[in-house]
């Protein structure tokens, strides 16, 4: 797969460390819980569904990883 977006989407890039759990996930009705890995050498981090591991990853680069997170600290 040569295009980046296409693989962004469907998540084929290797994950070279374990997938993290956010810590504000685990909650008894817990419906929205995610995952961060870093995916093979200049790749970047992947995001996941936790309760879906196998159904692929977003790709994003290390700085829009780092403002995504920016972000959501701010809700």
């Amino acid at each position: 797969m040569s295009d980046p977006a296409a693989q962004a989407v469907s998540g084929k890039s290797s994950v070279t460390n374990a997938w993290r759990k956010s810590t504000h996930s685990g909650g008894a009705d817990d419906q929205h819980c995610v995952e961060l890995g870093r995916l093979a050498p200049d790749a970047g981090v992947g995001v996941r569904d936790s309760k879906d591991p196998g159904g692929g990853h977003l790709s994003l680069s290390v700085a829009e990883a780092a403002r995504l997170i920016q972000r959501l600290k701010q809700y």
